[in-house]
């Protein structure tokens, strides 16, 4: 429960640091980029710790999915399905008919061309 909260926290002081961040581009009028550089740098720090966090206690196991493809809460997901054949589709008829198409002689190419 205390590492939730570590998360929680770090997550909100980077929306903070975001949001400061803005602030000082917007309507800073001094030395902004000090400011701004300085808040990226945390942001930057913070979102590193949280993201380090995040890892250590998925590491421990202090942090576990729930999620529905997790293969630990539900191995019935896991086991192969037995591969089917697919069935075989036959051959699609074509709309016009064989017969409504007037077989066209094939010119031989070996007799001489008529002059």
């Amino acid at each position: 429960m205390l590492l939730k909260t570590i998360i929680v926290v770090l997550f909100i002081a980077v929306v903070v640091s975001l949001f400061s961040g803005l602030r000082f581009l917007v309507k800073d009028l001094g030395n902004s980029k000090r400011r701004l550089l300085f808040a990226l740098g945390l942001r930057i720090t913070l979102a590193a710790l949280l993201l380090g966090t995040v890892i250590y206690g998925a590491y421990t196991g202090q942090i576990s999915s729930r999620a529905p493809w997790d293969r630990q809460l539900h191995p019935e997901a896991t086991t192969p399905y037995p591969i089917r054949p697919r069935p075989t589709m036959p051959a699609p008829k074509s709309a016009i008919s064989e017969q409504a198409i007037p077989e066209q002689p094939v010119p031989n190419e070996t007799a001489p061309a008529a002059q």
